[in-house]
């Protein structure tokens, strides 16, 4: 499929959630070799890194101690040779979680040292292409008037009681690219702003649909996904089943888990916008 990938801020932290490190790595080096392809910005930069240590946190509060007491030797056998080698066991879970911890701090002081995601989707925001909204793009202006705009008129993607008008960023900067490159669309997230899903299927909103279709074109498509794996099967990436697999048990177990939605800086500018304008 002749498509760019956008690639929404949960997605992105799932990497911190996908239990084997082998596998998120897989996943990120496909997105390095196709970043060319991949729409991205400032937004969804920000977003990733407001709530990386958040993230991390929350996998730290599933780490926690053993319950030593469940392995309380009866005294009877409190000196047989087992006993002892329960305590040796003990000592080592104990050492070794201590080190664990330890490699957890260094990854949130110092990620681009520490933490090999934050490092390579650095990469990928550093990289200035067609597709990135960077701060010094000079389209910013003029998605963020049109996203303040959609916005301020209710239309999705936007969330019930939504003071922040992100995913109006994102969508218009999809759609822009999606005119200006003539291609087709592929948008993976877990946001049911975007579309409804039912078990493995996917399903773009009504009116995103048909606005995709007006601005850019009858002949372009649009695919809603909440796998990255089926996004780059799409543009004919080999996945393996494992990378598959993990994916899905990671979905399963994070299914409820929100990102939060707060009001940050670009809203706040967006606003001055509002109020320049006269909207």
């Amino acid at each position: 499929m002749n498509a760019l990938i956008f690639i929404d801020t949960n997605i992105l932290l799932d990497f911190y959630r996908i239990r084997k490190s082998e596998v998120s790595m897989k996943y990120i080096e496909h997105i390095g070799e196709h970043k060319a392809r991949i729409i991205t910005g400032t937004q969804i930069e920000m977003e990733y890194k407001k709530n990386r240590q958040k993230v991390i946190l929350e996998s730290l509060g599933q780490f926690k101690n053993p319950q030593w007491n469940n392995l309380s030797v009866p005294a009877l056998l409190s000196e047989s040779h087992e006993a002892t080698e329960i305590d040796k066991l003990k000592q080592s879970i104990t050492e070794q979680q201590q080190i664990i911890n330890k490699n957890i701090e260094n990854i949130l002081k110092d990620p681009l040292a520490h933490d090999p995601v934050f490092t390579s989707l650095n990469t990928l925001f550093n990289n200035h292409s067609s597709y990135n909204l960077h701060k010094r793009n000079p389209e910013t202006s003029q998605i963020n008037e049109k996203a303040l705009k959609r916005f301020m008129l209710g239309y999705p993607p936007r969330k019930e009681n939504d003071t922040s008008i992100g995913d109006a960023i994102n969508w218009e900067w999809i759609v822009h690219c999606a005119s200006k490159a003539q291609k087709n669309i592929i948008i993976v997230t877990r946001d049911s702003d975007y579309g409804a899903s039912i078990k493995e299927d996917a399903f773009i909103n009504d009116w995103l649909y048909r606005e995709f279709k007006d601005r850019v074109g009858e002949k372009f498509d649009i695919v809603l996904t909440q796998k990255l794996s089926k996004a780059l099967k799409l543009i004919d990436v080999q996945v393996s089943d494992e990378m598959v697999s993990e994916e899905e048990n990671m979905i399963k177990h994070y299914e409820d888990l929100d990102l939060e939605q707060e009001e940050d800086s670009v809203t706040r500018k967006i606003f001055d916008i509002l109020k320049k304008h006269n909207y």
